[in-house]
């Protein structure tokens, strides 16, 4: 019954909208796609860090997103800002162009009402000013979580100095959206031949997650609610190691015991990359069908490319006799309860 109100109040959130049968047959809920700005890209201009990420951002606007969603049958997006972190030794000017980024995607949102959600940028590695960052984004702004980059300037999520914030966000119950960025140290000549996206991306994120259920991060913080993209990166192989190799350093007395449910059970998993349905079972080996949603990563991705890759996996997931009940889940149901579903814990007096 919980579950059924939830996803109730979730449609209300999220209403269909005046397109044709054909634009909106699909009404995907789109968990991992970027905002671009000026902001941003100014910015990175100035620092000469155009190809930090070892390829430029890709140009973005609120209407071919729009239009690309139309094409695609998509009715949310939910809005975060890509890599690289805007932050070179100057705390004040990223909290300035952090600000400024989180206040455009407000303004998207309010414009376009039930078709764009955001998850606010915060000015990491500087922890008081994302803490201050993530309090007015979503108690003043009304922005729908956080997006953390796997590490900032090399303060991966997951290391004690993030707790501060980690205790911020746990208090408003927060989505947390994980976004890989370049590992810090990096394989500088192995990066010049393979870019980033193709390989260090998912050892990247899985390096943090790891990280995190390491030191016991969401158990300690159980109302977060923290989304893996990439259908969880190498987590899938990642988690059985960790508990096949953790007794031996209990024995030892060398690490500390994790708890594996309380951290696996908030965590979420976006499909971006269009993972084959062989991938999809394999995350289902450490995860259950209501924490996976679709992920399209535009405008990373072209919005054909997009579009033909949504309308495939559907068929894929129809096709599949083990993954066919919970198409409509992965599509748009289990993010619509994510966001919508769950009440918000006010911060504390």
């Amino acid at each position: 019954m919980l579950k059924l109100l939830a996803f109730a109040a979730a449609m209300l959130l999220f209403p269909a909208y005046g397109c044709s049968a054909t634009e909106r047959e699909a009404r995907a809920f789109d968990l991992h796609s970027h905002i671009i700005l000026r902001e941003h890209t100014d910015l990175l201009a100035k620092h000469g860090a155009e190809l930090e990420e070892t390829f430029p951002l890709p140009s973005w606007s609120a209407e071919e997103h729009l239009k690309f969603m139309d094409e695609a049958g998509i009715e949310t997006s939910v809005l975060t800002m890509p890599a690289p972190q805007p932050y070179y030794g100057d705390a004040e000017e990223s909290r300035a162009v952090v600000r400024r980024i989180n206040e455009a995607a407000a303004a998207v949102k309010r414009a376009h009402p039930g078709r764009f959600l955001y998850c606010a940028a915060l000015p990491l590695p500087d922890v008081q000013g994302a803490i201050d960052e993530a309090i007015y984004a979503l108690d003043v702004l009304g922005a729908d979580g956080v997006k953390l980059a796997s590490n900032s300037r090399g303060q991966y999520l997951g290391d004690e100095e993030l707790d501060p914030l980690m205790e911020v966000l746990n208090e408003r119950g927060a989505v947390v959206i994980i976004h890989p960025h370049r590992p810090t140290p990096y394989p500088e000549k192995i990066i010049e031949t393979t870019p980033l996206a193709m390989y260090e991306y998912t050892a990247e994120t899985t390096r943090a997650v790891v990280n995190m259920i390491s030191r016991d991060v969401l158990k300690r913080y159980p109302n977060l609610k923290v989304v893996v993209p990439h259908a969880g990166s190498f987590l899938p192989l990642a988690v059985p190691r960790m508990q096949a190799v953790l007794p031996v350093f209990l024995a030892q007395g060398m690490l500390r015991p994790v708890d594996w449910e309380a951290n696996l059970s908030h965590l979420y998993y976006d499909l971006a990359g269009d993972p084959s349905p062989e991938q999809i079972k394999t995350l289902l080996s450490i995860t259950e069908p209501g924490h996976i949603m679709y992920g399209s990563d535009y405008p990373y991705r072209p919005a054909k490319i997009c579009a033909e890759g949504l309308a495939a996996a559907q068929e894929r997931w129809k096709a599949d006799a083990e993954l066919a009940p919970y198409a409509e889940m992965f599509l748009s149901e289990n993010a619509r309860a994510l966001f919508g579903g769950g009440q918000k814990i006010n911060k504390k007096e």
